[in-house]
Order: structure tokens, then sequence, then C-alpha cells
């Protein structure tokens, strides 16, 4: 039987999961909310109710986040020649001819995603919480909602790419984000650098 690796541990798992779930609902709600759709208003009970669900989803949302600092945010600021070199080749997404350089647990475009959401759902957060409790002040009110609304386009376009990643783009990573294993000589093969420090190359 073939020996298993564990990349990503049960609580990252699940934290992942809660990020991604409140996410999703906090874009559903909040385009909602932005193009006045009434049909989607309706299946939460009106506008007044989706309301409080997009507020507690935000809470939610920003304890996920801030949660997911302790498994990814040290690897997100580490780079070397080959991340540089993985850039250059656009990590093979644009061609198979190209050669992609030995990576480690997580590749540059992971890590510079993970950056661009900590730092739009920094200030989504913020911004939304402002809207939320400070509404009597007009000036914050305003600068609020303008960085909340630039945050939120930052998640539009970045959110969608990294499902598209995540599933299509790279057959088995799906299943890895269910289970957390992959096979030995898989982790090996995609992940040599992380492998070889852990001993296991």
């Amino acid at each position: 039987m073939a020996e298993i690796v564990r990349k990503s541990s049960v609580d990252e798992i699940l934290n992942h999961w809660i990020l991604a779930g409140s996410c999703i609902l906090l874009m559903i709600t909040g385009f909602a909310f932005l193009f006045h759709m009434e049909a989607v208003a309706s299946v939460f009970g009106g506008f007044n109710t989706m309301k409080e669900v997009h507020n507690w989803g935000g809470v939610v949302f920003t304890l996920s986040m801030l949660y997911s600092m302790r498994h990814y945010l040290k690897d997100a600021f580490e780079y070397d020649a080959d991340d540089a070199q993985w850039f250059k080749v656009a990590g093979g997404y644009l061609s198979h001819k190209v050669k992609v350089p030995p990576m480690g647990k997580y590749n540059p475009g992971q890590k510079l995603y993970y950056l661009a959401v900590v730092g739009a759902g920094i200030a989504i957060a913020l911004s939304g919480f402002a809207i939320w409790f400070m509404k009597d002040n007009g000036t914050i009110m305003l600068l609020a909602h303008l960085v909340h609304n630039v945050a939120f386009c930052i998640f539009v376009l970045a959110v969608p790419v990294h499902i598209y990643l995540g599933t299509l783009a790279n057959p088995g990573t799906f299943k890895l984000m269910v289970s957390g294993t992959l096979p030995l000589e898989e982790a090996k093969r995609r992940y040599p650098k992380w492998m070889k420090a852990a001993g296991k190359m």
C-alpha cells in the first residue's frame, strides 16, 4: 500500500471551508445589495434579514481569516530563486513545454493569492464593521463604502480564478482540499523541496 503524506491538518481543512463558504455567502449577498437584487434578497427573507446574514457572515469570515494566518502567513512571505523562475514560466500554466522549477509546500502564486486575500480581507472587514457600527459619521461611512467596494472587486476577480486553479486546472487538488493527504510519490513530484526538507526525498 502506497505511503500517504499529510499536507493539511484537519483544522486547516475545516477552516479553509469555513473561510470559503463565508466568503461566497458574502459575495452573493454583497452583489444583491449592490444591484438591489430582490430575487436574491427574497431567498433570505428580505433585505433586512439578508443584511443580518451579511453582517454576521462577515464576523465568521474575519475570524476564519485571522485563524488562517497560523497556517499560511509565514510561508506566504518566503520566496527564493525558484519562486522567481516560477513567475518567469507562469507556473507552467500557459505551456506544458516549459520546465517548472521545484516547489515547496506552496508555489509563489498561492502565496501571493493568500497575501491578496489577507490584505483585501482586512480592508473589507474593517470597512464593513465601520459601515455596521458607525452610521452617524458621514465621512467614515463614505470612506468605508469606497474601501469596501474596492476590496469586494478584488475578491470578485481573485476567488473565481482560485476556484478554477484548485479544481479544473489542477486535477487532484480538490481531493487534497477534502482529505488533506496525498500519496508520497505524488508529493515528491509536486512538492520536492517540501519533501526534501521533511527528509522524505
